[in-house]
């Protein structure tokens, strides 16, 4: 059993706290992997507000990438050395959205089986089945894939959740092609990523919204060619642009108000993607009647509905060739002990990604 540092949310509401942690020896199927580095992202601030769910305390941490340290004895997916990124939906193969052919919505992802713990023995909810703001961290063989090592750990754990959902929300959910027009509502960390992963697929309209226009100036460097300063003429202003609406319209923020204007927004027969994640009770008001006199389709992104196997290697890839500009996510790099600042730093919504660099 190794004995490591940790960022642990031990309450509903409480300042996360840097503790001692007992990783277990690896069970047949699990992996131990040393962290290199790993992404503060919202959901982990969720977790510490107990937004989530109430397994306190829980092991933060998901946006990951590390070096494999040990395998259990049945382990043939890596291997000791391999240099991965973790990710939390590790495709099982037999539930029902495997067996009809979209493993993307796999609905029984695989996580280790044994539990980390504290150094008294209480049990630890490691976030998203990964809790990585830690040197160390178990997980299922399944939650690891191999990337090439040449990449900034920094940069490539990002690919774990955020910068992969906005990603895919354009490239798998949406399906944005060559010369389509697209608009992103919320130029944060996932609608950034978003804009990125539209100006890779060939889009050569591409209107960011946001109220920020700090975050505006900096979604042309991802590959925006508009901008719009959100406001209630959005939607007419998207229309005054492309003359019709965007083929591909995806709400980055989650709330009813951003959902509406992606509707509206778009032109007859578009796609609407809901990469944002709402609140518990939100709801939208929309006339049926449009919801038929607009056609197209109405999409949530899960996880970009990427597949990590095929995802995570590619982008590595592309990333290497300067052609996916994964490495300007990365907007500062901290320590440990720094996560509640990252939080606030957060919420701020002055940063892409706090990444912390063990």
């Amino acid at each position: 059993m190794d004995k490591v540092q940790a960022v642990i949310s031990p309450a509903k509401g409480e300042p996360v706290e840097l503790t001692t942690i007992c990783i277990p020896e690896p069970g047949p199927n699990d992996v131990v992997v040393k962290i290199q580095a790993c992404g503060v992202c919202h959901t982990d601030l969720a977790y510490q507000q107990g937004d989530v769910e109430d397994a306190f305390p829980f092991l933060l941490g998901h946006e990951a990438a590390g070096v494999v340290e040990t395998v259990g004895d049945r382990v043939t997916h890596v291997a000791p050395g391999d240099f991965v990124v973790l990710n939390w939906r590790a495709v099982c193969g037999e539930c029902r959205a495997c067996k009809r052919g979209e493993p993307q919505y796999c609905f029984a992802t695989f996580n280790a089986s044994k539990k980390m713990t504290l150094e008294d023995g209480t049990e630890l909810t490691p976030a998203l089945g990964i809790g990585a703001f830690a040197e160390k961290t178990l997980i299922h063989e399944g939650q690891c894939t191999k990337v090439n090592p040449d990449a900034d750990p920094a940069a490539a754990g990002l690919l774990g959740c955020g910068v992969m959902a906005g990603l895919g929300a354009a490239v798998n959910t949406g399906k944005v092609t060559r010369g389509q027009s697209v608009a992103v509502i919320g130029c944060g960390g996932v609608g950034m990523a978003a804009i990125a992963g539209a100006h890779l697929a060939g889009a050569t309209t591409i209107i960011a919204v946001d109220t920020d226009e700090s975050k505006l100036e900096l979604a042309k460097e991802f590959g925006a060619t508009h901008t719009l300063v959100s406001s209630e003429s959005v939607v007419e202003d998207i229309q005054e642009i492309t003359e019709f609406g965007v083929d591909v319209a995806i709400d980055a923020v989650g709330i009813p108000a951003t959902w509406k204007q992606a509707f509206y927004a778009r032109d007859l027969g578009g796609t609407v993607v809901l990469v944002g994640v709402p609140a518990p009770g939100q709801t939208v008001e929309i006339e049926a009647a449009d919801i038929f006199s607009h056609g197209g389709a109405l999409k949530s992104a899960w996880y970009g509905d990427c597949l990590p196997e095929r995802d995570f290697p590619m982008y590595t890839d592309l990333y290497l060739q300067g052609r996916f500009p994964l490495d300007k996510f990365v907007t500062e790099r901290i320590g440990l002990d720094k996560v509640n600042e990252a939080f606030e730093t957060m919420k701020s919504g002055k940063v892409l990604r706090s990444v912390v660099v063990l």
